[in-house]
């Protein structure tokens, strides 16, 4: 699929970061966890940045780099009913969507053991389910995605979630799938690690509602 080879570039550049010690790729001084990142928009490339690098991005405009919030937003109001989420043509309960700058259009990624996905979005299937959540007008293009986890209505987890948030936790959670999965089923381990994940982004959000 377009861009799968980026995103699964991605998912790579993660999991050897989480072995190696990390630095600034501008700059090379030495990062800290829970360091800042800056998104390449072009090739869907995420990169690790200190925060003084990050802030020559943070103004927004025409910049080959730019800088991954760190807000993540709830949506206890989310509506998609299952006839509009078969209509996105994805094969499981779990994706994100992400405005992409380069190709003007949505794009949708889900995450697999081989590493991400990215599906042919339906403009009209995404549009019905944009006009029914006037939250997903307020998402930074290229750096922020809608995640959505229906896993919860098989009981798989707890229940689905629907968020706002950084692209860099939607690499992220690709990458704890790639690590974790085994077998046909995935096993235990990597269910228990998507729900920390999911508790832990619950813990770390805003509610943010229709009428908010």
């Amino acid at each position: 699929m377009p861009g799968s080879t980026e995103s699964f570039a991605n998912v790579q550049r993660f999991l050897k970061k989480s072995i190696n010690a990390e630095h600034c790729e501008l700059c090379s001084k030495d990062l800290p966890a829970g360091h800042q990142h800056l998104f390449e928009p072009v090739h869907r490339k995420l990169l690790c940045s200190c925060t003084g690098c990050s802030l020559l991005f943070s103004g927004g405009g025409d910049l080959k780099y730019k800088r991954v919030p760190d807000r993540i937003r709830f949506l206890p109001d989310f509506r998609i009913t299952d006839g509009q989420w078969d209509s996105l043509m994805i094969p499981i309960e779990m994706a994100f969507f992400s405005y992409n700058t380069p190709a003007a259009r949505v794009i949708a990624i889900y995450p697999s053991p081989a590493g991400p996905t990215e599906s042919l979005l339906s403009l009209d299937s995404w549009n019905s389910i944009a006009e029914q959540n006037p939250q997903l007008a307020s998402m930074q293009a290229d750096v922020e995605a809608l995640l959505v986890s229906r896993s919860g209505r098989s009981g798989v987890l707890t229940a689905a979630q629907y968020y706002i948030v950084p692209i860099d936790e939607c690499y992220k959670l690709v990458g704890l799938i790639r690590t974790h999965w085994r077998g046909f089923s995935g096993g235990s381990r990597v269910w228990e690690e998507l729900s920390l994940f999911f508790t832990r982004l619950r813990q770390r959000s805003a509610p943010e509602r229709v009428n908010a």
